[in-house]
């Protein structure tokens, strides 16, 4: 299999240990292709904005570990919220990780996942669970599942 558009990619054991298949970092990840000249301005600032999150999260898993959550501002858990939900959402079941996830692949238009990403960081999706987002395929299922989630929790 060649990768074109990922020049070099980094897999995890903590992004594995999470359940989240493939289990590819996207902040040690790289591409040549990540460029606003190639991918147009909004899947590009889209794409540096959940690393923003995700890097966020990940300066402040220290003082998770020291402190706890709820010595964090509230922006700051607005980020590790969100971070959250994007890490789950990024365990979206491929077709290559069928053989570790035993779930069906399924194909998201990438112009929806642009738009599910932005509305992520938009906050759109903030009253959603967490768990919700996972192996799932497009944004339509987080809000099923999402409703799903609550259906149960109320019965």
């Amino acid at each position: 299999m060649k990768l074109t558009s990922l020049d070099f990619f980094i897999s995890h054991v903590k992004i594995s240990e999470l359940g989240i298949y493939p289990a590819v970092d996207p902040l040690d990840s790289t591409s040549r292709m990540l460029s606003p000249h190639i991918l147009g301005e909004e899947h590009y600032n889209t794409a540096r904005g959940v690393q923003k999150v995700l890097q966020n999260y990940k300066n402040l898993q220290d003082i998770i570990a020291i402190l706890g959550m709820d010595e964090l501002s509230e922006d700051d858990k607005l980020t590790v919220a969100r971070a959250r939900k994007i890490q789950r959402f990024l365990s979206q079941p491929f077709h290559v990780a069928e053989i570790f996830t035993g779930a069906p692949g399924k194909y998201v238009d990438l112009k929806e996942n642009i738009n599910s990403f932005q509305g992520l960081l938009d906050g759109k999706y903030d009253d959603l669970p967490e768990q919700s987002f996972y192996m799932v395929g497009g944004i339509d299922e987080v809000v099923a599942k999402a409703e799903k989630i609550s259906k149960e929790a109320a019965a």
